[in-house]
């Protein structure tokens, strides 16, 4: 099975091991602007809806949903909670470039669950500065789904909140469970 963390290999197969992933990843996209024509899109998305979904390595978004470029705004942080600049994203995709629906995703194992607000404690104590922002954690991740649609739902800022749906990525089986958000 290949992964995007496979090693490269020049063209007659010799591995590189030089460099920083920063450097491979500049070298890929020189080989990929090589083979690249403009689409000709613009930003809106072509399928009005905007994906809100964590930030894991594990999750796939647009083969998961079977999404091709230009269909969606993808929106991700840590845990895919809806924050205040998640909302911002929100509505700058609503307001400015025509997305009608939300779709969070969230998933199972997810790092947030093992992490409490100790932890910017515990970042104050190292560089002396309480960090601004919350960790956002949980232990329910079917009710922090719950919680991300209802700051969607009730968004003062956003046009669109009759199509929002929230679902849990089983990160084993590769399957969406939807979320009532009752």
């Amino acid at each position: 099975m290949t992964t995007s963390a496979s090693v490269p290999t020049e063209p007659e197969g010799a591995i590189v091991t030089s460099g920083t992933v920063t450097d491979r990843l500049v070298d890929a996209n020189h080989l990929y602007a090589d083979a690249f024509t403009d689409p000709g899109m613009d930003a809106r998305p072509v399928l009005h809806v905007a994906v809100v979904a964590c930030m894991d390595a594990r999750l796939d978004l647009h083969a998961a949903l079977g999404l091709a470029l230009g269909d969606c705004h993808t929106i991700r942080n840590a845990g895919g909670v809806v924050t205040d600049d998640v909302i911002r994203s929100l509505t700058i995709s609503q307001r400015a470039l025509g997305t009608r629906s939300v779709v969070l995703i969230h998933h199972t194992g997810c790092g947030l669950e093992s992490l409490t607000e100790e932890f910017r404690h515990d970042l104050e104590m190292e560089v002396g500065q309480r960090p601004a922002w919350a960790v956002e954690s949980f232990r329910d991740v079917d009710q922090d789904v719950r919680q991300s649609m209802q700051r969607v739902r009730t968004s003062p800022f956003l046009l669109h909140t009759d199509d929002v749906r929230g679902f849990v990525f089983d990160v084993k089986t590769g399957l969406l469970r939807e979320i009532d958000p009752a």
